[in-house]
């Protein structure tokens, strides 16, 4: 790592093209990262956070530089967006000719290849054979609030049953799925009715088996709620936000059988699981569940705004014309990103390679547990892992030490996330095109900062 004082990089340089290596030319944040944030706390509302104190000018592989020319180990890809690699070439070019061709239509006023083109490719990818339709959207809460109206519509019944430690999004309805109150729900009630918590497989906090923690749920469903009001169970096969928790093996397996036996619809959020990030396309094949609708969003489009809902065609076709859509659902440049970062899914080992990062991922960290009782736990899929940090003692979650070890990595050249409900796991979500040695330097200084907190 350099601590020469270079000039900042220009935005014109980023993608693939960076140096692969991080760098600090000044400290964090650097004089024009703190003018950038000086302005924004006169422009833009205080209820928009950042979490990194820098202004990016550039960011490509597995760094992000800054415009004091400090270049980071990128260890959260924008929230799992930029799983290709940020500026990946091949959406560059497919962004750049569409462009150039027409930006905006409105699907629904008058058609492209482009949304057909996707929602064709959502139908062949997404778990099973059965026949499917895709509708698009711009992000994630949007896809999971058409999936429960498209599920609600299906059923003709209201009841949505969601799980605690689930994060859907920010809008009215997906802040009443959302189980974490600050900073996603605290004071913006009231929330949309007839929504249904139940207990989540967590196997570092519950200790039960996958069959025992899907009867407690189900149990809660069939006596709190009743399967006769059910429209649908609504799970992330890995919950993201609310900390990385993988169910334990056959939960999603007996979830699954029981929708199926109350003709209720089992939507899975794959919003930040999808597109190779666990290590398979779709996290849902890990348990090898064939989902009645899909949802997906993040890292699909290559850093650009889109999502979709894809479902079994008999339940997506329940809706009448003109129920779905949106001015900007499905458009035309995004759709461009997309099927250039799909092309690269399936065709540049992304799947394999998510594999191999997992493996640098859990061998290096779970080392680190058995010297450090602070790591309670580690745990992911993929490159799609987390260390949940904990009082040695007590067993407490340790917010405090999380948020103290995120701010060492970024003073010290290292993107990193927090999540969890309780806010003490740190979860990495490296882009699938970082190479060995810049995913072991970051992770190295994860480390270091936990040895320093």
């Amino acid at each position: 790592m350099s601590s020469t004082a270079a000039p900042p990089i220009s935005a014109a340089a980023g993608g693939p093209s960076l140096p692969q290596e991080r760098r600090l030319v000044t400290e964090v944040p650097g004089p024009r990262s703190r003018a950038l944030f000086e302005r924004k706390s006169a422009a833009v509302a205080a209820g928009v956070g950042v979490a990194v104190p820098i202004a990016v000018v550039a960011a490509g592989g597995g760094v992000v530089v800054d415009a004091d020319g400090n270049s980071f180990v990128d260890l959260g890809s924008g929230i799992a967006v930029t799983s290709v690699g940020n500026a990946h070439p091949g959406v560059v070019a497919a962004v750049t000719e569409q462009v150039a061709a027409f930006t905006h239509t409105c699907f629904t006023i008058a058609a492209y290849d482009g949304y057909v083109d996707v929602a064709e490719a959502l139908n062949r990818l997404t778990p099973g054979d059965h026949e499917k339709r895709t509708a698009l959207f711009n992000s994630g809460a949007e896809a999971v609030e058409n999936a429960v109206k498209i599920a609600r519509k299906h059923t003709g019944r209201q009841a949505i049953v969601v799980f605690d430690h689930a994060y859907h999004g920010r809008t009215n309805l997906t802040m009443a799925l959302t189980a974490k109150n600050q900073p996603y729900k605290n004071g913006f009630g009231p929330f949309a009715p007839e929504v249904y918590r139940v207990p989540m497989s967590y196997p570092y906090r519950d200790g039960l088996s996958g069959p025992e923690a899907a009867k407690r749920a189900i149990s809660q469903i069939e006596k709190q709620v009743g399967a006769e009001n059910t429209a649908a169970v609504l799970v992330e096969p890995i919950q993201g936000e609310g900390g990385f928790v993988v169910p334990a093996p056959g939960f999603l397996a007996a979830l699954s059988e029981w929708t199926t036996a109350n003709d209720v619809v089992f939507i899975a959020d794959e919003v930040q699981t999808g597109f190779a990030r666990t290590g398979a396309m779709f996290a849902s094949e890990h348990e090898g569940i064939v989902p009645d609708v899909v949802t997906t969003a993040k890292g699909m489009a290559g850093g650009l705004p889109l999502s979709a809902v894809t479902g079994r065609a008999e339940i997506m076709d329940t809706a009448h014309v003109g129920g779905l859509g949106g001015t900007y659902g499905g458009n035309p440049v995004a759709c461009a990103a997309a099927l250039a970062a799909i092309d690269a899914f399936e065709h540049d080992g992304l799947v394999e390679r998510a594999e191999e990062i997992g493996t640098i991922l859990l061998g290096t960290l779970r080392a680190a547990q058995t010297s450090d009782p602070r790591i309670g736990d580690v745990r992911g899929r993929g490159a799609m892992i987390a260390i949940e940090l904990v009082d040695p003692e007590t067993g407490d979650p340790d917010p405090g030490l999380t948020g103290r070890v995120v701010r060492y990595a970024y003073e010290h050249g290292v993107i990193a996330l927090t999540a969890g409900t309780y806010g003490n796991v740190l979860r990495f979500l490296p882009p699938l095109a970082i190479d060995d040695a810049l995913l072991r330097d970051g992770l190295a200084v994860v480390l270091d900062g936990l040895a320093a907190a």
